[in-house]
């Protein structure tokens, strides 16, 4: 059997994620074949991953792709594609903060914008959702203090930091034009700060939110009550069907255990997730500021300033978020910026496994 072709890859944790990130004119234009592609170079659909460069969690099994921008308001466009672990499936339908953070230094290392003297801040599209974020990041061999490194909650060691600032989203903050539904017999919050979320007491679903999240994923009954939630909310929120969809997240509040906002369990769909996204991070801040939310009860929120700490299983992440009132007297998002890191891995190509007849199932996971 010939060997497959090798493909140019740049391996990167970005925030408390890792994935793949590839230029767009490095995979196929055409999606089945492209996402075809991705299975096969992550590994998929094994639950060890164990022919590829996937890491057997969905955090450790997503791609960046990226491209020159189509936008005159952007520099480069960045399309996010979670690559299932043991099913064959590439989800495009949301974005994902973490692998964000890595856009702009790979987009600096292939050419794609230039540098600056000190700073460089890429202006990014993210492709599934059409929002914009800026990412600003120490030029390498700039004249930036080389001993700036920071160091981030649920990453061991220190790299380079990169912070992303978000501009006020385009759509309502509460897509249900509400600060609470009753869902499947639940008070929620649907709130959407740049990633759908449904936001719901640990206790109303008769758990702690403190657990581990491997007991959570283990609990039988309460993964079947998340399931009902989060379909008949995800109709609520206009997302339709989201039952083949990874939107919205569900997260479940607790009261903060070690001086932080508030305690989280985020699920992403089904797994627990280790940490929290950035965006699902930025949308539980925002949701903290909701006057009469369900968060509100549960949460310590600072007397002054903007920065807010989300504790998640791992640590927690630091996000400044601040709200104003739109016309139709409903609050939305003003500020949304956090601070992440990033660290490339290794470069070079990755040799997928060899193509199978037939080809997985189209993706899932939004609009085509």
């Amino acid at each position: 059997m010939t060997a497959p072709a090798g493909v140019r890859c740049t391996l990167m944790r970005g925030g408390t994620s890792k994935g793949a990130y590839f230029l767009a004119s490095d995979l196929p234009a055409e999606r089945a074949a492209r996402d075809d592609l991705l299975l096969r170079i992550m590994g998929s659909p094994d639950p060890r991953q164990i022919d590829g460069i996937g890491g057997a969690h969905p955090l450790t099994s997503k791609v960046a792709v990226v491209a020159p921008a189509t936008d005159p308001a952007a520099d480069v466009d960045y399309l996010f594609l979670q690559v299932g672990v043991d099913s064959p499936e590439v989800s495009h339908g949301q974005n994902c903060g973490n692998l964000l953070a890595g856009v702009g230094p790979f987009a600096l290392a292939r050419g794609l914008v230039a540098a600056g003297p000190r700073e460089t801040a890429v202006r990014i599209r993210m492709v599934n959702t059409g929002d914009l974020a800026t990412a600003t990041f120490p030029t390498p061999g700039g004249h930036a203090d080389p001993t700036g490194d920071a160091e981030i909650s649920g990453v061991p060691g220190t790299a380079a930091p990169v912070v992303i600032a978000f501009p006020p989203g385009r759509g309502p903050l509460l897509p249900t034009g509400r600060v609470r539904d009753t869902v499947t017999g639940l008070d929620v919050t649907c709130v959407d700060n740049g990633m759908p979320t449904v936001l719901v007491p640990a206790a109303a679903l008769d758990v702690t939110g403190d657990e581990d999240p491997q007991e959570l994923e283990a609990n039988t009954e309460l993964a079947e009550r998340l399931r009902e939630l989060r379909i008949a909310a995800g109709e609520l929120m206009g997302l339709g069907d989201v039952s083949a969809a990874t939107v919205p997240k569900l997260t479940l509040l607790a009261p903060p255990r070690r001086g932080g906002a508030v305690t989280t369990r985020t699920f992403i769909p089904v797994r627990c997730h280790t940490a929290i996204g950035v965006l699902g991070a930025a949308s539980v801040a925002a949701g903290l500021r909701i006057e009469g939310g369900v968060a509100a009860p549960l949460a310590r929120r600072p007397a002054d300033g903007d920065r807010l700490r989300i504790e998640h299983p791992t640590g927690y992440t630091d996000i400044e978020s601040s709200l104003t009132t739109g016309p139709d007297g409903l609050p939305r998002a003003r500020r949304t910026a956090v601070l992440r890191t990033a660290r490339t891995l290794f470069d070079g190509t990755v040799f997928p496994r060899p193509a199978a007849s037939p080809l997985p199932t189209p993706s899932s996971g939004g609009p085509r």
